[in-house]
């Protein structure tokens, strides 16, 4: 608690600490929801960026790795359509390309599981993070995604179909 204070007030050796501490978990989401460690990079800057300033925010009504795995969450979420917008203005693409896979490259250290997870589509990959390896309930993406809570399920249960013909 003593490091985000020293943060908050402008300490950047504390954020720097902070950053060293927990960027691993948030590269982590991030590259499990873009599916590209080019884009996770990209979206973890952004992610610290906005805790640098939202820092101020945090009470400390939950634990600090709680509040920043939200704010981690819904900025990686922002970070993701305003890259899928951005492109789409130069390479628009039907709805049948868009499903398809936006990496290719293969990611090192990564479990199997990992690497088929960042193959699938992208709205099924971030239901599927987010619900069974982040813990949220349909409902919580329904409400992140600006969806329906049976898109959610939909959405999920389409990832697990896919994962299972990966694996099989």
């Amino acid at each position: 608690m003593q490091l985000i204070q020293r943060a908050r007030i402008g300490d950047k050796l504390a954020f720097a600490e902070i950053y060293r501490l927990h960027h691993q978990r948030v590269y982590a989401l991030c590259l499990r929801l873009a599916g590209q460690s080019s884009l996770a990079e990209e979206m973890t800057q952004d992610c610290f960026i906005r805790l640098w300033e939202k820092l101020d925010q945090f009470r400390g009504e939950s634990k600090f790795s709680t509040w920043l795995h939200s704010l981690s969450v819904n900025q990686a979420l922002t970070s993701l359509k305003k890259h899928r917008s951005f492109w789409a203005r130069f390479l628009p693409l039907s709805d049948s390309s868009a499903e398809t896979c936006s990496g290719g490259t293969e990611i090192p250290d990564t479990s199997l599981l990992d690497k088929k997870i960042m193959l699938l589509p992208e709205r099924a990959r971030i239901v599927f993070v987010l619900f069974a390896i982040e813990g949220y309930s349909h409902e919580e993406i329904a409400a992140l995604m600006h969806t329906t809570e049976g898109t959610s399920k939909a959405q999920y249960h389409r990832a697990k179909a896919l994962l299972k013909e990966m694996l099989s």
